[in-house]
């Protein structure tokens, strides 16, 4: 299947834009994402990347084309397609593009100053890439203006999609130096949304004064052959590589999509240093999002030039995390030894040693140096302990406590630290792992206060002491929350559900599990709970009733019959709900569905999951019983058709029949499991057959074998 890059909309006001250069060639593999060419508007220079996975048959629009917006520019077809009848001319444009490059600092130099978006040098903010099928967004609100200091990963702008709504945060620490797209405009995956630059706009006025009564070609060619004569062009120098990893030879490593509803992660650790050779899908670090803790592969074999995302950074799926070249960064040496002069004037004091150290602590020294110019405007924030609330104001106007990684919680409910009594010596007040352990280790005063906070939860079963502090706030919406809110009324609005419940009688397995619990806890290393049981007579009755483990497509007017039954357990989390999937569920014992539970369960709470954990459920079961629910009516996550709960098991009085027909009144465990079915897929006939086989199976019991008895 061919796909068409097309001219984005790249500004309100522009209307065509000029390739400058093709970043690929036909025949080559591309990447989602991958860039693919550079383009030149009145307004803007960015990069058109791939909307998707595949191999570049076709070049379109050859370099100093101009193209209208929406006009083709390439087509992307499967592997093995042959290239496009077009592939001839781009071959013989090449040698004449290869015959000026005896001047390669004339034609690189004016490539540069147009990079900044005609305003100046700086690093583009661009649409990141916010879901697998998401290829625009749309500009709700801007939280900073035009001449405003933003410091790293600080929220500049939200944004709109079909999908999600998010914040979109500075890539580098800066000044906010123009603002291209305004609100309410929709802007492609890629396409350009501000710049930020390393002065505020009025000062940008000399530069264009420099240039004027030079040549045409001048202008080009002086600011790379005087930047060790004169202090003001040489931070264009180090600007350029900053944002387009290195000298643009090179693979970037990008954030990538690390499950359906997950917009950004966090970088918890590098286990690579610049520098270093890696191979392809060679670990090269670890990131945290707030669904799973995983680690990041390089895409191909190369060299790790340059590291874009520090630890403790969060970056939104698509950004940058580094670049993979196929050289050491020895050869950026000399720029390297330029920066440091006029470097040292602007931001500290701190920056001259890194400039004398090899190439790649030099490559790490901007990092370093981009992150230290957020906190030198708020010193008195930073040093000072009363007026440490206001950077938090700053990235979170509706007065919420910081973004927590899930890291730092796991580590502050590891230590027992209340993290609304933690000052977060991070940027913008954001609370970071050594401030937790900080708090652990010498916070007596916090300790005093946690325990009296958490005296109250004893008397009242079920209550979270932490909850407390917001009687009386207003609180933004966290992402889970946000998440939740929109599936959850999209499957209402989306399928026709309603939910009918069975009661069982699950004695005979209370006393089963009565009898081998503590074998069975020695023999498989987990507890055995009452959910494995349930489990088990579902996935048995998924098999018996392939309708109902089957998804139902409104758009194709298909239904599809899963081959395999794959259990999804709902989970609660401190995150939020969670429903990590336990894959070819059918294929699985008594005893290996137990310990599978206990896995994903604990992996959930603590955050190892991986991404392909919370993908492909074709059932779900969810414990409403777990803090003593009789029933519910459960929502069911779409594609899926049904979902289950299974209710609190309590003992009561019922009819019993013996054998031979004979009542009697009996004390029996008994539970309700309410079942919420898509009708347009499901019969209310069908859902109680289904229910009936599983009804069958539980009070019959026979468990014995998988028990061992």
């Amino acid at each position: 299947m061919a796909f068409s890059v097309q001219m984005p909309a790249l500004g309100e006001s522009v209307t065509e834009g000029t390739v400058t250069r093709w970043l690929k060639q036909e025949g080559d593999t591309v990447e989602v994402d991958e860039p693919l060419l550079e383009v030149s508007t009145d307004k803007v220079d960015t990069e058109i990347p791939s909307p998707a996975a595949g191999v570049l048959v076709k070049i379109v629009a050859q370099e100093d084309d101009t193209v209208e917006i929406g006009g083709e520019l390439a087509v992307i077809g499967d592997a093995g397609e042959e290239a496009g009848g077009d592939s001839a001319p781009a071959a013989e444009e090449a040698p004449a593009e290869e015959a000026p490059a005896e001047e390669p600092a004339a034609e690189s130099a004016p490539a540069q100053p147009a990079s900044s978006g005609g305003s100046g040098e700086g690093t583009p903010v661009t649409m990141p890439a916010l879901g697998e099928s998401v290829t625009e967004g749309t500009v709700t609100r801007w939280l900073k203006a035009v001449g405003d200091e933003v410091a790293v990963d600080e929220p500049l702008l939200e944004v709109s999609t079909d999908k999600v709504d998010t914040e979109i945060p500075s890539p580098v620490a800066g000044i906010l130096t123009e603002i291209t797209a305004q609100e309410d405009e929709t802007v492609e995956v890629g396409g350009q949304l501000a710049v930020i630059g390393s002065e505020a706009p009025a000062q940008q006025s000399a530069p264009a004064e420099q240039s004027a009564p030079a040549e045409e070609s001048a202008p080009a060619a002086e600011p790379t052959t005087e930047p060790s004569e004169e202090a003001a062009p040489a931070p264009s120098a180090p600007a350029q590589p900053a944002s387009s990893g290195g000298s643009g030879e090179g693979t970037p490593v990008t954030m990538p999509a690390l499950g359906e509803s997950v917009t950004e992660g966090t970088v918890t650790r590098w286990l690579k240093a610049v520098g270093d050779e890696v191979a392809v899908d060679e670990p090269l670090l670890e990131v945290s999002t707030d669904k799973v803790d995983t680690e990041i592969p390089s895409p191909v074999a190369g060299i790790l030039t340059e590291i874009t995302a520090q630890e403790d950074e969060t970056v939104e799926v698509g950004g940058q995390l580094a670049v993979i070249g196929s050289e050491a960064p020895a050869q950026q040496s000399a720029p390297a030894e330029e920066k440091p002069a006029p470097k040292q004037e602007v931001p500290k004091q701190e920056t001259p040693k890194p400039a004398e150290q090899k190439p790649a602590a030099q490559q790490q020294a901007p990092k370093v140096e981009q992150a230290t110019p957020a906190p030198a405007p708020k010193p008195v924030g930073t040093a000072a302990t009363t007026p440490k609330p206001a950077p938090q104001e700053e990235s979170t106007p509706s007065g919420a406590t910081p973004y927590v990684t899930p890291l730092v919680r796991k580590l502050a409910s590891q230590h027992g630290v209340d993290l609304s009594t933690v000052k977060g010596t991070g940027v913008g007040g954001r609370i970071r792992k050594q401030d937790v352990l900080a708090a652990a280790e010498g916070g007596k005063a916090a300790g005093g206060e946690q325990q009296k906070s958490a005296a109250p939860a004893s008397p009242a079963p079920g209550v979270r002491p932490e909850l407390a502090k917001l009687r009386g706030t207003t609180q933004k919406v966290n992402r889970i929350r946000q998440i939740t809110a929109k599936k959850t009324l999209e499957s209402l609005q989306t399928t026709a559900q309603l939910t009918q419940t069975f009661e069982v009688d699950v004695t005979k397995i209370a006393q089963l599990r009565a009898q081998a619990k503590k074998a069975f806890s020695e023999r498989e290393g987990v507890n055995l709970t009452f959910l494995p049981f349930f489990a088990k007579a579902v996935v048995e009755a998924l098999r018996a009733h392939p309708n109902v483990n089957a998804s139902f497509d409104d758009g194709k007017k298909e239904i599809t019959y899963h081959a395999a039954e794959h259990l999804g357990i709902a989970v609660d989390t401190e995150q939020g709900l969670l429903s990590p999937v336990i894959h070819n569920a059918g294929d699985l014992s008594l005893a290996e569905l137990a310990r599978a539970i206990a896995d994903i369960a604990e992996r959930a709470r603590k955050g190892g999951l991986k991404p392909d954990e919370l993908a492909g459920g074709t059932f779900t079961i969810t414990n409403i019983g777990s803090q003593g629910a009789l029933f519910d009516t459960p929502i069911l996550v779409p594609p899926q058709a049904a979902m289950l709960g299974t209710g609190a098991i309590v003992k009561r009085p019922v009819v019993v029949i013996d054998e031979t027909g004979n009542e009697s009144i009996g004390v029996r465990s008994m539970c309700y499991l309410p079942l919420t079915y898509d009708h347009r897929l499901i019969d209310g006939a069908d859902a109680g057959r289904f229910l009936k086989t599983i009804k069958h199976r539980l009070e019959e019991g026979a468990f014995e074998a998988d028990l061992g008895l």
